[in-house]
């Protein structure tokens, strides 16, 4: 049996253990809190509307898109290291797509299959190799499209042999370009990726034919750039399951996660500064005469804007990430939207230097050592340095709670409660209403 329906029938048989099912509903509160925002229109969004205005449809692969896009849309979904993309961001949108016309409501089959989803996210993304990513593809929607293609032919009961070609068929329409970030082509990739999903999963399930044996195969030699490993794909299997280790990270900060250690490393010298500089705090900008910020090569691949003309670019900048939180102690939703970027932040980032650290591994060969080390020096000749590797970053961990009611400020504790409970799919009726949420698009 070829690797593709050897995994097609991992997908079909595995068992998801209860730990898992709890990762799971965390992965579902992050998502919900992250994606109801731009559902609701609490948080404009001009390019949904644009969205909104060509596809028209409320069809699942429709519906599939948007809730991708959604998402996706403020940056602020989880990440997975094995996979260096954002999973749920693909997989919740094309399974949360399909609850109505999944029938009757069945909690643990969609957990399951959200599980089985984020373990073929980390396992493709392990086969693929570093290359994928370092040549410009973005994996959620790439390697994306065929974990939500998972995701969905588990939740729909597809067989192996209806598996395997559902994944051939999500294979062939897997694209995405790093070259992208910065705009609203980013989210729209997890879109893509879950609409493709969908797509590929009801073509096969209405008695359309194509090929299983080898296409994943073939889709790794082509994008792999010989590096990829097609044996990661089965091997090890759910042991443990990859929504449990190296699990889902959920974001403490709406922006690039390529930039999350050096906002920690700033965050840290801030501090220094207002406890040891004795001036007030609105001279920080003008007492800093150069700052400098560290890291493996290749450790900026994804936080690659050096010069932001909006808070969307910036998500992708290190140096507007750096210099905000040097100024403002936050990194907010509000200092990353589709607005100007503010120009006491720039005039800030522009003293910012990006400086390879020569003596680490590359970045390519593993992403979970990546730090960054952000030197400041004073116009007083003195220098403060705080470095802060990614791991230290993830340990400090996110409170889903402040996290939801930051997303949802415009609403009430009730309805915190709700959607926290909700979100745990403990009743019959959980799914479905979650569902009917997250497709009420509200915007004129």
């Amino acid at each position: 049996m070829d690797i593709t329906h050897r995994l097609a029938a991992l997908i079909v048989d595995s068992a998801p253990s209860a730990e898992a099912h709890e990762k799971a509903r965390a992965g579902i509160l992050d998502y919900v809190s992250v994606a109801l925002p731009i559902v609701n229109g609490d948080i404009k969004d001009p390019a949904l509307n644009s969205l909104l205005g060509v596809y028209t449809a409320n069809d699942v692969q429709t519906r599939a898109l948007l809730l991708g896009y959604a998402g996706h849309a403020l940056d602020y979904d989880d990440f997975h290291q094995s996979f260096r993309g954002h999973p749920t961001a693909v997989i919740l949108p094309a399974l949360f797509a399909l609850v109505r016309d999944v029938s009757p409501a069945d909690n643990t089959r969609f957990l399951d299959a959200y599980v089985i989803g984020v373990e073929v996210a980390g396992r493709v993304g392990l086969a693929a190799g570093p290359q994928h990513y370092k040549a410009g593809f973005h994996s959620t929607a790439t390697l994306g499209t065929l974990a939500a293609a998972a995701a969905v032919a588990r939740y729909l009961e597809a067989d192996v042999s209806q598996t395997a070609v559902i994944l051939g068929i999500a294979a062939t329409r897997a694209s995405g370009l790093r070259a992208q970030f910065g705009s609203a082509v980013k989210p729209l990739h997890a879109g893509f990726a879950a609409e493709a999903a969908v797509v590929a999963a009801r073509l096969v399930l209405a008695g359309f034919d194509g090929k299983g044996a080898g296409v994943l195969e073939a889709f790794l030699a082509s994008n792999g750039g010989g590096q990829q490993q097609p044996d990661k794909l089965i091997e090890d299997w759910a042991a443990p399951w990859r929504i449990i280790a190296p699990g889902l990270e959920f974001k403490p900060y709406p922006t690039c996660a390529g930039t999350h250690s050096a906002a920690d490393a700033a965050f840290n010298l801030r501090s220094r500064w207002l406890a040891e500089s004795g001036k007030p705090l609105g001279e920080i900008a003008e007492d800093v005469h150069a700052i400098e910020v560290s890291f493996p090569p290749g450790g900026d691949i994804a936080a690659s804007v050096r010069n932001p003309q909006t808070g969307i670019e910036a998500r992708f900048s290190l140096e507007y990430v750096i210099a905000a939180v040097l100024l403002h102690n936050r990194l907010s939703l509000e200092d990353f939207d589709d607005a100007p970027v503010d120009d006491k932040i720039m005039a800030l980032a522009r003293k910012v230097t990006r400086k390879p650290d020569m003596t680490a591994p590359p970045d390519e060969i593993d992403p979970t050592q990546r730090f960054h080390q952000v030197t400041l020096s004073r116009k007083n000749g003195e220098q403060w340095v705080s470095r802060v590797t990614r791991s230290q970053s993830v340990a400090m961990g996110v409170d889903q709670r402040l996290k939801l009611q930051g997303c949802l400020s415009q609403h009430s504790e009730k309805t915190w409660d709700e959607i926290e409970e909700l979100c745990r799919l403990t009743t019959p009726t959980a799914l479905p209403e979650l569902a009917k949420r997250l497709t009420s698009f509200n915007y004129t």
